[in-house]
């Protein structure tokens, strides 16, 4: 079918976004509109002696001025932490309350103090400047391992050490991996930092508000990943009003990677004060603001010990983790480092597994779900440790792997970390791979790069990541005269979903995509949902499924009452019901026209053919995939060159190759992006944002980038009915190790060096190769 499952399908969102007929949040201005401005702490850490709002509050074309105490007046809600945890000596997890607005202490650089709301944003920015605040500093700690240091700043009074949990992975075993540490031939241990990253959307946070007074109504326009994920806690937590009072709406979104999944405060306020101003009040954020103000990612400082017996065989690991949660949990702050570190076990044959992870304050932006969230993490320490082990062994990357790969006869695979492995080819994946990258040549590719006074490396990283499963997804298909409608839960923010969601009803249906439209992001609208997780088709699309497996099944029935045929009789095939043998047919539009006259029915049967599924996945899915890289360093000014660029990723199923390898490009990208040049640097006496605009956060350009050699080796998962194991992250996991792996090899081949951090800047590469600590 031209636009059936495995098809290259252009995506059809795309034309009316590249000719500017996309609808973000800041298109909208609405009659009567007010704008807000949120004034932010300038300092890190300090207690707020005084602030005066009469200046402001005076000032012309202001409408509404609040700080912390009016907002603790109202009643009004903090943002919450929703994920509860369990410290490792049974307590639960500290609370780190955070209020919209600041009340007695900031605690970072960028957190909201004051919202003022006036005729013009001209006016609103006026207005802030005329707030007095008194700021009494206190000292500040921007690092993890610094703030366990003893005498380091609190930043709660009431959580001793800074440390906001104590977590050991409840599905290791220490005992066990204790002992195989006690019979290892040998133990190589290697610390590395996963450095924090800013997540950097194309288009910056925004919000609407707007009030009906006859219904007492809030209607939010804001961008999310999944409306009500944002509307439910917004409501009854922060805002508490009945969920069914506030109406939220996401319209297109210019990219989200976990930063727009949870709700924020300046949301909550603007719908404050349009229910207190009885007018739309609209707010959008800045890149400047961004960069203080958006959950951030990763920020892992980890010790990782692997045992190995003396044919190189993995017997036991040992993780240690500090994870900076910024100033602030989260709303999932305290699940990413710790709920992803099962994924620590890769797709080896590890014996036995503990992991330890602090979570620790420090006086920085809050770290959230970041492309991956956890996953990438757990990828880089593990594949970092696998190449050094290699390496102190005298074993080539490739053959330490091959000993320890779990094999396809062993599925399904429990790990040592309780993940079921429910298929996978791992070795023959890291063969294609090696075979694409033309790994056996790469001896004369060295040396011509060494002639040309270069430094030339090869790295290798496979991955799997846990996917698809999770809360449950529910997907209707509604037929609407000509066209059929998808309602859906997740939300399109640059996924090419819309594409991939009319691809799959189109296969099942027989009906042409042009028409299919897809309705998202409208809590009145559409069922609860959200994109993340690499699970859209996974687990929406089976839902999907489903509903047009119920469809055929009713269709069915009603096709053989209109037809006067026996139901066993009736096929379905291109969008026809037939009756087998004959020239007796019913188109599915003419069917679904009839379905809804009650005197065409069959006894018994309800009107229509339309049809939802609620699906709650039975299991996750592990996406995998090998990495090979190639640099080229110039020794002279540390300056890195990737080089060559070959992936081969098991996905499951290919449902369009377009859509797929432009999420595998993107991730990678963004994982070339972490290994090279990303990193949000805090001073470690004011706390201040170093590299706090593009000027000083380096992002990657298409300059730096090679060519992408992609395929797969595609071995269907066993959780859904398509086999899909889910795309839209792997690139990111795969990427920062086989990079970093790449560095240290052309490294180590000149001077010995064993590890590097992320970011791999010319710097420090030069530093590494001049021996300069």
């Amino acid at each position: 079918m031209k636009f059936g499952i495995g098809q290259p399908v252009r995506r059809f969102e795309d034309w009316r976004l590249i000719t500017g007929g996309g609808r973000y949040t800041d298109d909208i201005v609405l009659p009567g509109t007010a704008y807000a401005f949120v004034l932010r702490s300038p300092v890190a850490h300090g207690r707020i002696a005084r602030i005066d709002a009469t200046a402001a509050r005076r000032m012309p074309g202001v409408l509404f001025v609040a700080t912390g105490a009016d907002v603790q007046a109202d009643g009004l809600g903090e943002i919450p932490c929703t994920v509860p945890l369990t410290n490792r000596d049974g307590t639960p997890r500290h609370d780190t309350p955070r209020p919209l607005l600041a009340l007695g202490k900031v605690r970072h650089v960028g957190q909201p103090v004051a919202l003022v709301v006036a005729e013009t944003l001209t006016a609103a920015r006026d207005a802030a400047e005329a707030i007095e605040i008194d700021y009494e500093p206190l000292p500040v700690v921007t690092e993890a391992r610094d703030a366990l240091a003893p005498g380091a700043p609190r930043v709660f009074d009431h959580i001793p050490g800074n440390v906001v949990f104590d977590w050991d992975n409840d599905m290791g075993d220490a005992k066990a991996t204790d002992a195989a540490f006690a019979k290892a031939a040998r133990v190589v241990t290697l610390d590395l930092i996963n450095n924090r990253v800013v997540a950097n959307s194309m288009e910056p946070r925004n919000a609407i508000a707007e009030y009906d007074a006859a219904t007492g109504r809030s209607t939010l326009t804001t961008a999310t990943q999944g409306p009500h994920f944002v509307r439910d806690p917004l409501a009854e937590i922060i805002l508490k009003i009945p969920k069914e009072q506030l109406r939220l709406v996401t319209p297109n979104v210019g990219g989200g990677f976990g930063m727009k999944a949870f709700p924020y405060p300046e949301q909550a306020l603007v719908v404050w004060a349009s229910r207190k101003l009885k007018r739309p009040v609209k707010w959008q954020e800045d890149r400047s603001e961004g960069f203080v103000s958006d959950n951030q990612g990763r920020d892992h400082d980890t010790r990782a010990e692997l045992a190995l017996d003396p044919r190189g065989r993995f017997l036991g690991l040992r993780v240690s983790i500090l994870a900076n949660v910024g100033a602030y949990l989260s709303p999932v702050g305290c699940f990413v480092p710790t709920r992803s570190t099962d994924l620590v076990s890769g797709i080896y044959t590890i014996g036995a597994i503990h992991v330890n992870v602090k979570g620790v304050c420090t006086n920085t932006v809050p770290v959230c779900a970041y492309r991956g969230a956890g996953r990438p993490e757990a990828a880089y320490l593990l594949e970092r440790l696998v190449d050094a082990a290699a390496r102190e062994l005298g074993m080539s990357p490739d053959a330490i792997r091959r000993v320890n790969f779990v094999p396809p006869s062993a599925m399904p695979y429990t790990s040592a970390t309780k993940l079921v492995l429910d298929s996978g080819e791992f070795e023959e994946v890291m063969d294609r791979c090696m075979a694409a990258a033309g790994w056996a040549s790469f001896a004369a590719r060295r040396a011509d790069s060494e002639a040309a006074g270069k430094l030339r490396g090869i790295g290798m990283a496979t991955y799997t990541e846990r996917c698809g499963g999770g809360f449950p997804e529910t997907a209707s298909i509604e037929f609407k005269d000509d066209r059929v409608e998808l309602v859906m839960g997740n939300q399109e923010y640059g996924t090419g979903l819309i594409t991939a969601y009319k691809q799959l009803v189109s296969d099942q249906l027989g009906l042409d995509a042009d028409r299919i439209d897809v309705i998202m992001g409208d809590t009145d609208r559409t069922p609860s949902g959200l994109t993340g997780g690499s699970r859209a088709i996974a687990v929406g699309g089976a839902a999907l499924h489903e509903a047009g497996r119920a469809i055929i099944a009713k269709g069915s029935q009603l096709a053989a009452h209109l037809l006067e045929a026996s139901v066993q009789d009736v096929v379905f095939a291109d969008g026809a019901f037939a009756v087998a043998g004959t020239d007796l047919r019913v188109d599915l539009m003419e069917l679904a026209q009839a379905a809804r006259d009650p005197a065409k029915l069959p006894a018994g049967m309800d009107p229509g053919l339309d049809a939802t599924h609620h699906r709650m996945p039975p299991a996750h899915t592990f996406p995998n995939g090998c990495h090979i890289v190639e640099v080229e360093i110039d020794p002279l000014t540390g300056q890195v060159s990737v080089e060559r660029y070959t992936v081969v990723d098991d996905f499951g199923r290919t449902i369009n190759p377009l859509l797929l390898e432009g999420q595998v490009h993107g991730g990678i990208v963004q994982g070339i992006g972490q290994a090279l040049l990303e990193h949000a640097v805090y001073d470690p006496d004011s706390g201040q944002l170093l590299s706090g605009s593009f000027m000083d956060y380096a992002m990657p350009r298409a300059g730096d980038l090679p060519a992408f050699a992609f395929s797969t080796h595609n071995v269907p998962s066993t959780s859904n009915p398509f086999g899909v194991k889910g795309a839209g992250e792997a690139g990111s996991v795969g990427a920062p190790p086989a990079v970093i792996n790449a560095i240290v090899d052309a490294l180590h081949h000149r001077n010995g060096v064993r590890h590097i951090d992320m970011p791999a800047t010319p710097r420090r590469v030069w530093e590494a190769l001049n021996g300069i600590a």
